[in-house]
């Protein structure tokens, strides 16, 4: 077990840097108490991937990441032959019978293992993340249930490979798309949405340790306030962070007009957001 409590999760998780509510610090210690994969869902740039890489860090674990994508087969998600090596291994032994060449190539040197195997072969502790599953087809969840079901995986020519230490996992989806019933059911469910003020306050002293306090709390009410128009896409946490930064680097003290307008492109993506945020935006009532 890597954590004893809830309050384990939240100091440690601390340490590195990862500032966790009581709903991510319980579901996290729960899904290492029961075994379970976490699957985390919410808008981007909330911390779900950096929530992986916390418990890694935390863990001393070395952190086997697969990022889903439309198109991604079992060759990247799996294992794949290396093909290159067994035509040359054909080759070079020409005098062979078929049966004698066919138990070589098709060995453990001329596996190529990708992250699904990877996670769940050798005894040091990893934590595997599968980063947007649902960019990834339909298909793919298939071959997550076999790994996430009972930590196996078959290979036709060499069996099946079954983890001696089960890995920590947490999948992240940003909701695209409805997972399957069959992958939820799996895993413990959390969702991370944007953070209250006081936390989303907290986090960007923490990662932005120059910024004035007062400071600091302007840039969280006008990211709130930004968040609550109809925006095509809303500020996250990391561009909040972003833009914080932003600002220590202009050197400004204060927020004003000037300065908010010259630096929205730092918090939204695209033009029409910005010209709605530069004409709506009133920061006296911030």
């Amino acid at each position: 077990m890597l954590f004893s409590s809830v309050d384990d999760v939240s100091e440690r998780l601390a340490a590195t840097g990862y500032l966790a509510s009581p709903a991510v610090a319980t579901t996290v210690f729960l899904a290492d108490r029961l075994g379970k994969p976490l699957l985390v869902e919410g808008p981007a740039g909330v911390g779900k991937t950096e929530l992986a890489k916390a418990v890694a860090e935390v863990a001393g674990a070395r952190l086997v990441r697969l990022q889903c994508y439309e198109g991604v087969d079992e060759s990247r998600a799996l294992y794949e032959w290396n093909h290159a090596k067994q035509l040359l291994r054909i080759s070079a032994g020409r005098d062979e019978t078929w049966d004698e060449t066919r138990t070589d190539i098709f060995s453990e040197e001329f596996l190529l293992t990708r992250p699904l195997l990877t996670a769940i072969r050798g005894d040091d502790p990893k934590v595997l993340l599968i980063d947007e599953t649902d960019k990834a087809d339909v298909e793919v969840e298939g071959l997550l249930l076999e790994v996430l079901s009972d930590f196996q995986v078959t290979v036709p020519e060499l069996g099946t490979i079954t983890a001696t230490r089960r890995p920590f996992v947490v999948l992240t989806s940003n909701a695209s798309r409805e997972l399957s019933e069959a992958l939820r059911r799996r895993c413990l469910f959390l969702h991370i949405g944007f953070p209250e003020q006081e936390l989303e306050r907290r986090i960007v002293r923490l990662k932005v340790p120059g910024l004035d306090e007062a400071l600091a709390d302007s840039v969280v009410r006008v990211v709130g306030a930004l968040r609550a128009m109809d925006l095509r896409k809303v500020p996250s946490v990391a561009e909040t962070i972003d833009w914080a930064r932003t600002l220590l680097a202009l050197g400004a003290d204060t927020l004003d007009e000037g300065v908010v307008r010259d630096s929205l492109g730092v918090l939204l993506k695209h033009q029409d957001d910005v010209l709605k945020a530069a004409a709506k935006l009133d920061l006296d009532a911030v």
